[in-house]
């Protein structure tokens, strides 16, 4: 049975290369049964060892875990730019009532973790890896890289990431960025909280012939469950404001409002031919990893 790492353990490690390098070593251990053909994230996957096989080729970590000599192995279509986009405003640092309790991530943190996973597993494959971080206030940049080193340049950026308040408009975005115009495969990590549109109208030019755009939206079990009991202050995490208001007066009409929400950005995202996958904060990091992955390949 698959043993998931939840996000309570992992917290406690915050070494983000170490976290990192573990989740997708977990993830990938066992997967040997077939071939995977394409490039960017479609990981290689396992073949027993032949003889007249590179040993270079050989996974000599899984050969300690499993006694067995496995060759890593994958049909590639053409090396792959990776961009990964992370929404740095004040709403990604929301918790859930369980996260809070156990002293557990907020959505910002699940999302580098995330990110940090798919970069290693990116890295692994030889695909070049690229990061904006994006708030109002702050926008953090590194160009596409392979290898080792850049990696880590990566885990480092991701680690300092700076939180604004809001998402960037559309002209702060460009002001800032000129005309770097990011192409290959691009994920896209939000809430998909926002007040114009604002993230959607980012996403949009990106997604063309040339570029495969992913949108990732990360929840929490507060908002698609809403467990609160009695009177609660509810704040608006971007404007600060507040206001105080029955929980038993306001469960239904919220939980039919956040519907509509998502059935709105799922619409919004399909006439777009854009893929929508959702990570809950409160499950575990690399079981959202592993369906990320196995979504993908049956998408492909």
């Amino acid at each position: 049975m698959q043993q998931w790492i939840d996000p309570l353990t992992l917290s406690r490690i915050k070494d983000m290369p170490l976290v990192a390098k573990t989740v997708a070593e977990g993830v990938l251990h066992g997967q040997h049964t077939s071939v995977q053909k394409g490039s960017g994230i479609e990981f290689s996957q396992y073949r027993s060892y032949e003889p007249g096989d590179e040993l270079g080729k050989v996974d000599w970590k899984l050969f300690a875990r499993s006694d067995r000599y496995f060759v890593r192995e994958a049909e590639r279509e053409s090396d792959t730019h990776i961009w990964l986009v992370l929404d740095a405003s004040q709403s990604m640092l929301q918790q859930s009532v369980a996260s809070k309790a156990q002293n557990g991530w907020h959505k910002l943190d699940y999302a580098r973790y995330f990110l940090a996973t798919i970069a290693y597993i990116a890295q692994q494959q030889g695909d070049a890896v690229g990061l904006l971080g994006l708030s109002d206030t702050h926008i953090d940049y590194l160009p596409c890289g392979t290898g080792q080193r850049h990696w880590h340049k990566l885990m480092l950026k991701l680690s300092q990431l700076k939180v604004g308040e809001k998402f960037p408009t559309h002209e702060n975005l460009q002001r800032q960025l000129g005309n770097i115009r990011p192409q290959g495969l691009i994920f896209v990590l939000s809430d998909f909280i926002e007040h114009n549109h604002e993230i959607l109208e980012f996403m949009q030019p990106l997604n063309h012939s040339k570029n495969e755009l992913v949108a990732m939206q990360l929840v929490c079990d507060d908002e698609l469950k809403f467990p609160y009991k009695g009177a609660i202050r509810v704040e608006n995490p971007e404007t600060q404001q507040q206001i105080l208001v029955s929980s038993k007066d306001i469960k239904a009409p919220y939980l039919a409002a956040y519907q509509r929400f998502q059935m709105g950005l799922q619409d919004h995202l399909s006439v777009q031919n854009v893929n929508l996958f959702t990570a809950n904060i409160d499950l575990p990091l690399d079981e959202s990893v592993h369906a990320y992955l196995a979504s993908r390949r049956k998408v492909r």
